[in-house]
């Protein structure tokens, strides 16, 4: 038995953001040592972690030296050398997830290829070289408006997708190699978070449903349990565990998928991280979804998935005029509504819907929760000063 807790035992994070400085609140709950490297000095996590270090993460030897330091080595961002990491695991590094999980999910053209190869339920598409490629596709009419639009790599948060209906929309996409996928027509948008460990236990937390801002094409609320038929949540979830085994990864994996009109479940694309739409799971669930990364990576028990309470996770994101130092306008109002609670990210510079926090919102009445939600959402503001 490895002795995690109070030793010398070092976990190292790739990735500073919000995610990592949420997963070191549970390595500091479990007193863990941890190193963490990302390239901005002012990167969320620097103030929780025991050892910062600043460096790119597409760098190979900035990676691989990182990873000779560290026991156990995970990430909280898919833009990582795999690289580094395979000659690290070919070193009998532990890395979790695995380069394999990873360069199987990192470009979104082998992620949805894998689905194909693996007979789970995704929209149809078509993968393409470059603009270039997809244009002269679209002139010899074998590919017809509207669809939707994603680069192959570096979306995140909204950018990277767009939906294409008509020629001019193609105009200020990227340059590089990108999917060309159906638009369906969707009930909900939905996500199930499963974790595994080395042993190959798994588990699986509730349905959530997805509410998405119109314009910037980011989540702005979660919603668990997703307000959906029981057999529909029992046939995400199905989907979920499929996809989770043929990936064979250690961790979490959130997999985001669409409830057709006739119910059906399509997977849209997944993360091997933990995820937005887990947030609700720090106030909401038994075991919140960073301490289940922790304990699925450290192969230790899995805990409980199930809620405790309905939970609904508000985004907090810059408002759309705003650029420069942050100010959190009325945070003080929205302390007083009933089962809030906020978390700021520790980022200094807002800009338009860039994600600064979240607020979560427990009730045991999910529609009442809703309302909250939304009055969170009218009430607080992440402007510049």
């Amino acid at each position: 038995m490895v002795h995690y807790f109070s030793s010398e035992f070092t976990l190292g994070i790739l990735g500073g953001g919000q995610l990592g400085k949420m997963l070191l609140y549970e390595t500091r709950k479990f007193d863990i040592k941890t190193h963490v490297l990302d390239p901005s000095a002012e990167a969320p996590c620097r103030i929780a972690c025991d050892v910062f270090e600043q460096g790119d993460l597409m760098d190979f030897d900035t990676v691989y030296h990182f990873g000779k330091k560290v026991d156990v080595l995970t990430f909280e961002i898919e833009g990582i050398n795999i690289e580094a990491l395979e000659k690290l695991e070919a070193e009998g590094k532990k890395v979790y997830p695995s380069a394999k999980t990873l360069r199987n999910i990192q470009d979104k053209g082998v992620q949805k290829q894998f689905y194909k190869n693996h007979q789970i339920p995704t929209p149809a598409f078509r993968v393409f070289k470059n603009k270039k490629e997809l244009n002269e596709t679209i002139v010899q009419k074998e590919l017809q408006y509207p669809f939707v639009w994603k680069s192959c790599t570096g979306g995140y948060d909204g950018k990277g997708v767009s939906i294409i209906r008509k020629a001019e929309d193609i105009i200020p996409l990227a340059e590089g190699s990108c999917i060309a996928e159906k638009l369906i027509p969707f009930k909900n948008e939905l996500a199930v978070i499963v974790a595994r460990n080395p042993s190959g236990e798994a588990t699986t937390y509730p349905v959530v449903e997805m509410e998405f801002h119109p314009e910037a094409n980011q989540v702005e609320y979660v919603i668990c349990p997703a307000r959906i038929d029981e057999k529909v949540a029992e046939k995400a979830r199905a989907v979920a565990e499929k996809v989770s085994k043929a990936y064979e990864h250690v961790g979490l994996l959130a997999v985001e998928m669409f409830q057709t009109e006739d119910d059906e479940i399509l997977v849209n694309e997944v993360a091997p991280r933990p995820h937005n739409s887990g947030h609700y799971s720090i106030e909401a669930s038994y075991t919140n979804q960073f301490e289940q990364h922790l304990r699925a990576i450290l192969n230790l028990p899995l805990g409980k998935t199930d809620s405790k309470v309905g939970g609904i996770m508000v985004n907090l994101v810059g408002a759309e005029d705003h650029t420069g130092e942050v100010v959190y306008e009325n945070i003080e109002n929205i302390l007083k509504l009933e089962g809030v609670t906020p978390h700021i990210y520790g980022k200094k510079e807002t800009r338009p819907f860039r994600k600064m926090g979240h607020v979560t919102i427990v009730n045991k009445d999910i529609t009442k929760a809703r309302k909250i939600a939304e009055e969170v959402k009218n009430t607080i503001k992440v402007i510049s000063k």
